[in-house]
């Protein structure tokens, strides 16, 4: 019997699990744990709680966790409860799906200051993320910028910019909804330093800020270069640089009072504030012949009194893993660490794809997997056994998928009306609502 240890329960540890459950069939059991007692990693606290149908993924994940040699233990960190050394003397194969919940930093001067906010904790804070739970974002001025130009960027920019009707069927949690329902913003500038051409956002993210209850888009049609440059575009990029032309060729609403502006070729050089933020200093920039931005000496203000930097992410590091610094994650050869030591997803190839791109990524190294370690063949390790028994002896109290399962009946039954769940958003809570 083969034992392998996934870490880390978002899109790509539960496609690695489903690919490596069919690879070996009643020859292998498979554990994927995560840091925290619930699973689903990026789709519970990553996908906008508006956008539920990409959220609807996690049942095609229920049905990985129902083949017998799956299983998922949570309430674990790996590098604290338990080390990756550990958890290779105790499993065959160490899979590493930690996913880049980092954001990267703006590298400019007065990102510390308070209001500056990245992605990860602005999307965490209204997802109900653990360690966002207490950011309260400051939406008490009439301003906000988001730097970045792919679809995080939007989502952040939608969030800020809808009504609470339009939150209707969502599960924004309680604390972000309150907030955002008294909120004074009423421009929100998304800054990019090149232009529309290079954009990473879809059709539909694009398309939504076309259909806000009190927020018109405006976009600038000088941005644009000749329409004829539209056609050595991919499709899919195409259609989001022709609802972008539609915002630009239509009038913002007059009757709607916000406005969500985008701002290309602006690249942010400075922000700026008495003891909060205030304003951001942009440099206009142009394209050089390769396509990067340069800038082009000319500077400006923009007012913000909240600054999202949604610019990308990184996986975080861990003791005894090469690490990639420029990229961003792990070192790896085609998703191999070291020696039975893997890593999948984000933390393999860096921050770049969608939801959908792990499925090939995680069946591509569960191959690998396959391949280097056959079934009946190897050391008889514990796996999941001695795993939970130095869980046990460390105090550590792990979760199991049934209890992710009163979890979920317990955050259904306290929804608001229209709401398929209320969620809970700190560990003691999941555990409280285990009678722990």
């Amino acid at each position: 019997m083969r034992h392998f240890a996934i870490v880390g329960s978002g899109p790509a540890g539960f496609y690695t699990a489903e690919a490596l459950a069919k690879a070996y069939g009643d020859q292998a059991r498979i554990d994927i744990l995560d840091r925290y007692p619930v699973p689903y990693g990026l789709i519970r606290f990553g996908v906008a709680p508006d956008h539920q149908s990409l959220k609807a993924v996690s049942k095609r994940y229920d049905k990985v966790t129902d083949e017998p040699g799956v299983d998922f233990i949570g309430n674990v960190t790996i590098g604290g409860d338990v080390s990756v050394e550990e958890l290779l003397a105790l499993y065959d194969g160490v899979i590493l799906a930690i996913g880049a919940p980092h954001d990267r930093k703006l590298g400019i001067p007065g990102e510390d200051l308070p209001g500056v906010v990245g992605s990860a904790e602005f999307v965490g804070w209204y997802n109900g993320h653990p360690d966002f739970a207490d950011l309260d974002p400051p939406l008490d001025g009439t301003h906000a910028a988001v730097i970045g130009n792919g679809n995080v960027a939007l989502d952040c920019a939608r969030i800020l910019s809808k009504t609470q009707r339009e939150f209707e069927g969502s599960d924004i949690v309680g604390h972000a909804l309150q907030a955002l329902e008294s909120s004074a913003i009423r421009t929100v500038t998304i800054l990019g330093r090149r232009g529309p051409h290079q954009i990473a956002m879809t059709p539909k993210e694009l398309g939504e800020l076309g259909h806000l209850e009190e927020s018109s888009p405006v976009v600038e049609a000088a941005d644009f270069p000749p329409v004829e440059a539209d056609d050595a575009l991919e499709p899919g990029h195409r259609k989001s640089i022709n609802i972008l032309r539609e915002f630009a060729a239509t009038p913002p609403d007059a009757s709607k009072p916000k406005r969500l502006v985008f701002d290309f070729f602006a690249k942010p050089v400075r922000v700026e504030g008495d003891g909060k933020v205030e304003r951001i200093v942009v440099e206009r920039t142009e394209l050089d012949e390769n396509g990067a931005a340069r800038g082009t000496g000319e500077r400006y203000e923009i007012k913000a009194s909240l600054v999202i930097s949604a610019i990308g992410y990184s996986t975080p590091q861990m003791d005894g893993v090469p690490y990639d610094e420029r990229g961003g994650k792990f070192q790896n050869k085609g998703g191999l660490i070291a020696d039975r030591l893997y890593a999948v997803g984000w933390a393999r190839r860096g921050p770049t794809g969608t939801i959908g791109t792990n499925r090939p990524d995680g069946y591509e190294v569960a191959e690998q997997v396959a391949a280097a370690m056959p079934a009946g063949s190897g050391n008889d390790r514990e796996g999941a056994t001695g795993l939970k028994r130095l869980l046990a002896e460390r105090g550590v109290m792990a979760t199991d998928y049934d209890d992710w399962r009163k979890i979920e009946e317990t955050e259904v039954g306290r929804a608001r009306p229209g709401s398929p769940r209320e969620k809970f958003v700190r560990v003691e809570e999941w555990l409280s609502a285990l009678g722990r």
